[in-house]
């Protein structure tokens, strides 16, 4: 992609009605545009980047066996009557198709879920299945100005899983936090992501959340160095001060970020729309539920906020927008034009600046954008015969050949 072409413009000015450093350093970059609170539009690069938290979450729910569908973000009054949210879920955004509101738009899909397989689910040869998508949900949030952490309108992966058993649903709920933990790990933030036991379990003593460490965070955890797990404040009284796993009490008191939860639901949202399944014996039985989410634009306003620095944000490889930031000046624009055609017959992400823009500002940008690594070609790689690299991430540049670029690039 060449940046003259690209459908966003970078900012040197930071926004005065955002707080967050993910939204300052996102705006700024021209990731994202900001419509209302808690509400933004996701330009070309920010888009790039939610795909790709997108996709990493996606191999590894299919690895797990979740089955991808899509279900709608406007439900039925009467479904959400049936489990009883309908008038106590404070942050239910209701519309009307008529004269009264008789819709609402969602925050979760539960209501939708449960209805669905019991169109397809009905003897325990048919389970266990798991199903999920990625959707736009709505929430009435009155605390709408943490950038991308805390949204009025946002994309969802939720994981809907279905069982014959609480058994069966502890071991795929195991399977599900492992694959958590992969996702990540893959996005680059799995030193600063903890296990976390958290209140709100519904069929069981806890639910669990993956919170990562950021002094941006709203949650307040204690997190046990030993095990590498955290507990949510709102529970550490039960817990005794004390870790769950092994018992330490020399717990570190830190912000965070949830950017994962996982729930067992047991039957409270089967039984209100009967959802059963006939066992060996031709007997109706319930069917357990668990739930799993997580949000790819949180994800990413998380990583913002932990990789940054004053210039600008620092992308983990494996979910910049582009792999590459090409730079080339006066003559030695048309060496660049070369080296990015090249690039981009080797299949490698590269934004190319060929923006007729001072060299101060294109490395300004550079920063601001946060690609992992930075070429450029001057009269002194010219000179060296080769090319000058920088990453994002390391202060100095060093002259490398075009084979070692490909090298490391692949």
């Amino acid at each position: 992609m060449k940046q003259s072409e690209l459908f966003s413009k970078t900012n040197k000015s930071t926004p005065k009605d955002e707080e967050s450093v993910n939204a300052q350093l996102l705006i700024r970059g021209g990731y994202i545009d900001k419509l209302l609170a808690g509400i933004y539009s996701y330009l070309p690069l920010g888009f790039r980047t939610c795909k790709k938290i997108e996709e990493i979450i996606r191999e590894e729910i299919n690895a797990v066996g979740g089955q991808e569908i899509f279900m709608p973000s406007m439900h039925p009054k009467e479904n959400w009557e049936k489990t009883d949210r309908w008038n106590n879920l404070d942050v239910l955004v209701k519309i009307g198709l008529g004269e009264e509101k008789n819709m609402a738009l969602a925050p979760t899909h539960e209501e939708v879920v449960a209805p669905l397989a019991k169109k397809i689910i009905e003897s325990y040869k048919d389970l266990p299945k798991a199903v999920y998508h990625f959707q736009n949900k709505f929430r009435g949030e009155k605390r709408a100005k943490s950038g991308i952490l805390r949204l009025r309108e946002f994309i969802m992966k939720d994981l809907y899983s279905f069982h014959s058993s609480q058994d069966d649903l502890d071991k795929y709920y195991d399977q599900v936090a492992n694959a958590y933990k992969n996702i990540f790990e893959r996005v680059g933030i799995g030193e600063k992501t903890y296990f976390t036991y958290a209140s709100g379990g519904t069929f069981s003593k806890y639910s669990h959340e993956f919170q990562a460490e950021t002094e941006a965070g709203e949650d307040t955890i204690y997190i046990c160095e030993k095990c590498h797990i955290a507990i949510n404040k709102e529970i550490i009284e039960d817990l005794k001060y004390a870790c769950p796993q092994c018992g330490n009490v020399n717990l570190r008191e830190t912000k965070a970020v949830e950017v994962g939860n996982i729930f067992k639901l047991g039957t409270k949202y089967s039984a209100p729309f009967n959802l059963a399944y006939k066992d060996r014996n031709g007997e109706d039985r319930p069917i357990i539920m668990g739930c799993y989410g997580i949000g790819p634009q949180r994800l990413m306003g998380t990583i913002v906020e932990i990789f940054h620095d004053e210039k600008g944000i620092i992308w983990p490889e494996a979910v910049a927008p582009f792999k590459v930031y090409l730079i080339g000046f006066g003559k030695n624009a048309i060496v660049a034009e070369e080296l990015y055609q090249k690039l981009m017959s080797e299949k490698i992400e590269v934004l190319f600046d060929d923006r007729e823009v001072s060299a101060g500002e294109k490395f300004a940008d550079a920063d601001l954008l946060g690609l992992p690594y930075r070429v450029i070609i001057s009269e002194k790689s010219i000179a060296a015969g080769g090319l000058e690299l920088k990453k994002r991430n390391e202060t100095e540049s060093r002259i490398i050949s075009f084979d070692e670029l490909l090298g490391m690039l692949k």
